[in-house]
């Protein structure tokens, strides 16, 4: 970026609360402080939805089976989820974010971007207003929150994890094309596992592998994700910071590491699926009436298959039923299949009608 164009610099915050669901129970219960704690069910299907930084020491994240959680921690603490705390903190959290900007863009409950390039304070230095954003959350709420701040939206969500807990980090225009050049693939917003996997297969393990990739490379081989590979390897991200973006569908997605062809087991692969899309649903209050399954097969040929009925499903056992129907329509399958996803759409959102944005669910690329 030269210096013609330095009025032009953006400034992003990306905002992330600390183990957020997990904190909130430590601040509402002073016994849970400093113990290993997990937000979810301990039951033998239960899944993770967070995890405290004590629980974290011992390998504990979100999305983790309770019973392998359990076994990594044997002092672990589980207490359910109360969704609707987390969204009350969320829009506490949301009112002092738009006493600075008006460009807001949640990611979900306990992360957003804000573009402060013009705020409401007159500040120049976005440092400083994402330190007075952390102290005010501190105040208001008593949870910690970590930043980053960059010119673009990407390296803004990659340094907001350079100093986590409660710390917050800064990459320049002159020091973010750098930056990039020595990170590893895997760690990119916007590169999940699959991904990351297909990148090692070219050679590409870091930032600098990827930048030496054309973009007509980049295109043939990870289709419309490729332009968007092309701009972050250089430190370039033109997404702009979208307020009250409206979240049509939510879904999620897994490759498997061996092609399958056996109906039980395909259907055993769904159920982390559905209990992911469900705990989103939950976690941004909303509820669906369609249930689509993605089938791609060996080949990468793909179908998929749709239900939407008249009230909104009602759990993520509800999800994963009928995912579990419209993925038997396909059986005998006509290849051995290499992806599942479930996707859930018609989407309404309790906060929908009074102007509020939705929170934005990023599911990788």
């Amino acid at each position: 970026m030269n210096d013609a164009n330095a009025n032009l610099v953006r400034k992003i915050i990306h905002v992330d609360m600390d183990a957020f669901y997990a904190s909130v129970e430590q601040r509402d219960n002073p016994e849970l402080r400093g113990k290993p704690l997990a937000v979810g069910g301990s039951a033998a299907r239960g899944v993770v939805a967070a995890a405290s930084y004590e629980a974290r020491a011992f390998g504990v994240h979100s999305a983790m089976p309770s019973v392998t959680a359990k076994r990594k921690c044997p002092n672990l603490i589980f207490v359910p989820p109360r969704f609707d705390v987390y969204r009350a903190v969320s829009q506490q959290i949301r009112e002092i974010f738009a006493e600075y900007t008006s460009m807001i863009e949640p990611l979900s409950l306990d992360e957003a971007y804000l573009d402060v390039t013009q705020n409401h304070k007159g500040m120049e230095i976005a440092t400083e207003i994402a330190l007075e954003i952390r102290t005010r959350i501190k105040q208001v709420t008593g949870l910690n929150a970590s930043a980053g701040i960059s010119y673009n939206k990407f390296l803004a969500k990659m340094a907001s994890d350079l100093n986590k807990p409660n710390g917050q980090a800064v990459i320049t225009p002159k020091n973010g094309p750098a930056f990039v050049e020595t990170l590893p693939v895997k760690k990119f917003h916007g590169v999940g596992p699959a991904t990351a996997e297909r990148m090692h297969k070219y050679g590409i393990e870091t930032g600098l592998d990827l930048k030496s990739k054309s973009l007509a490379f980049l295109q043939e081989h990870f289709g419309k994700a490729g332009p968007y590979f092309y701009g972050i390897a250089r430190g370039i991200d033109e997404r702009q910071v979208k307020p009250d973006r409206i979240r049509k569908s939510i879904g999620a997605e897994d490759t498997f590491v061996e092609d399958i062809d056996d109906l039980e087991l395909a259907t055993a692969e769904l159920r982390p699926l559905a209990q992911k899309v469900w705990r989103y649903c939950e976690t941004g209050g909303f509820s669906a009436k369609t249930v689509t399954v993605k089938i791609k097969y060996s080949d990468f040929t793909q179908a998929t298959r749709s239900r939407t009925s008249s009230l909104p499903v009602a759990d993520a056992g509800a999800v994963l039923e009928t995912a579990a129907a419209l993925l038997a329509t396909v059986h005998p399958f006509a290849r051995p299949i290499r992806l599942l996803g479930i996707t859930l759409s018609s989407l309404t959102n309790e906060e929908a009608d009074d102007g509020r944005s939705q929170p934005q669910l990023d599911l990788g690329i």
